[in-house]
């Protein structure tokens, strides 16, 4: 690859096409692979080798269950420093807002740094479909795609928009099964926690049979959530069906509700409402750390920087570690996470005139090299930064893609955090399963709850 293409260069070339939404020109496309990744991050290491050169990531390696993550020469990684409440003002430029802030309330906060290692690579079927898409995906608006097909439809963005639509359809594998445990910790350390089993089947990004984006239509996503505990809320289900648009057509969703017995359409389960169980500490475009429409913001893409955030924190996010020891008082137990320091975009979204969130303000940080969203920092309508979401990247070898696990949201005007995502004393998660599409409708759930 050349290498030789700097960091600033790579970023005013993509701040300069912000203006428009069109399909990027095959002088542009023809970098991907070269100064840029495959999938378009800058191939080159920063300019003091701090961030190395991108040189393939990790192989694909280990069967499609029973795998928690895990690298034996990565993890046994000896930490270059730490960021203090005594010191962090000496690396302030590479930390979000949220960290700040949790240096400046917690003098016990931390953060644990170590090299750089970028792993994260995607299967070759994903990088010819980026390469295609880049020279075909269009985006209208903020939510209707076209011309796109199973690779990241954006490796050259220009707009916020583009790049949280990478994040929503990148590659998860064809299908997945996995627990998820969610932690409402208040300030003093007490918690209670919340069990649920997620299914969900990719339709756009899909190895056999991608369902293209097209104007006006594409199904990327159907899941499935059932709560399993505790009693007062086990037994509930979340049906979701995905496709390009805003509102109902964006989005059909339905409940099923043990105290009714009955699966109803919900068109609540989108954008600022509560998701069910989580006594509104997580809303529902904030699963996944983003998702759902993006019509009710502005989206502006702000350039690219250097931030400490977390990356492969298999320690965290493995069966190594037990629920427990994730949680202190006021933050996570900051022993476990690892942080390192890579190159984001920075999206910031503004509420439109005359639609209506909690948050008027979000500051988005997406890896380069795997478009997760690793990060947001929530303002509310007096721009107070109201919440904080930190998610803790992994890479997945056996399917070649990366995700966050476990992903905490600070809210610090009530001084509780949440925590979800966590697998850690469960089974892992499952890629192998392949439902029908009939597996995920409301009639299939309501026979569901009456075995």
């Amino acid at each position: 690859m050349n290498k030789s293409i700097g960091f600033a260069a790579i970023t005013l070339f993509a701040l300069s096409l912000q203006a428009a939404h069109a399909a990027v020109s095959p002088q542009e496309a023809a970098q991907l692979g070269h100064a840029l990744t495959p999938v378009g991050a800058q191939a080159a290491a920063n300019a003091d080798g701090t961030i190395p050169a991108w040189t393939g990531g990790r192989p694909k390696a280990g069967p499609l269950t029973g795998e928690f993550p895990r690298d034996d020469q990565i993890d046994g990684d000896k930490p270059l420093f730490t960021i203090t409440h005594d010191n962090y003002q000496k690396y302030a430029d590479k930390l979000t807002e949220g960290h700040k802030e949790l240096f400046r309330r917690f003098t016990d906060y931390k953060m644990i740094v170590y090299p750089t290692r970028r792993t994260v690579s995607f299967p070759d079927f994903i990088y010819k479909a980026t390469l295609a898409d880049a020279a075909s995906c269009k985006l209208n608006g903020t939510d209707d795609l076209d011309g796109c097909t199973l690779g990241f439809p954006f490796p050259v963005p220009k707009s916020g928009a583009e790049v949280i639509w990478n994040h929503k359809l990148k590659w998860r594998g064809d299908s997945v099964q996995r627990y998820n445990n969610q932690f409402i910790v208040q300030a003093g350390g007490d918690y209670q926690q919340t069990k649920i089993l997620e299914q969900a089947k990719f339709y756009y990004a899909n190895e056999k049979s991608p369902v293209p984006m097209k104007q006006g239509q594409g199904e990327f996503l159907r899941y499935l959530s059932q709560t399993l505990s505790p009693p007062r809320v086990a037994g509930t289900f979340i049906l979701v069906h995905d496709r390009t648009g805003s509102g109902d057509s964006g989005r059909a969703a339905w409940l099923y509700s043990p105290g009714i017995k009955r699966i109803r359409r919900a068109p609540t389960v989108q954008y600022d409402n509560p998701y069910e169980g989580t006594d509104g500490n997580q809303f529902y475009d904030q699963v996944d750390m983003f998702n759902g429409a993006l019509d009710r913001y502005d989206w502006k893409l702000a350039g690219k920087k250097e931030f400490y955030l977390p990356y492969n924190s298999n320690r965290i996010a493995g069966d190594r570690t037990k629920f427990r020891d994730m949680i202190r008082s006021h933050h996570l137990n900051q022993e476990l996470p690892r942080y390192e320091l890579h190159r984001y975009w920075v999206v910031e979204a503004n509420l439109k005139p005359g639609t209506n969130h909690t948050f008027k303000t979000r500051r988005f940080y997406v890896d380069e090299d795997s478009w997760d969203i690793e990060a947001v920092s929530d303002y509310d309508n007096k721009d107070q930064l109201y919440k904080f979401q930190e998610g803790h990247l992994v890479f997945a070898a056996n399917i070649q893609n990366a995700t966050t696990v476990p992903e905490v949201i600070y809210d610090f005007f009530s001084g509780r955090y949440f925590i979800t995502a966590a697998y850690n004393e469960d089974k892992p998660n499952d890629l192998s399963l392949d439902w029908s599409d009939e597996y995920f409708t409301a009639g299939a759930v309501q026979k569901m709850t009456t075995k």
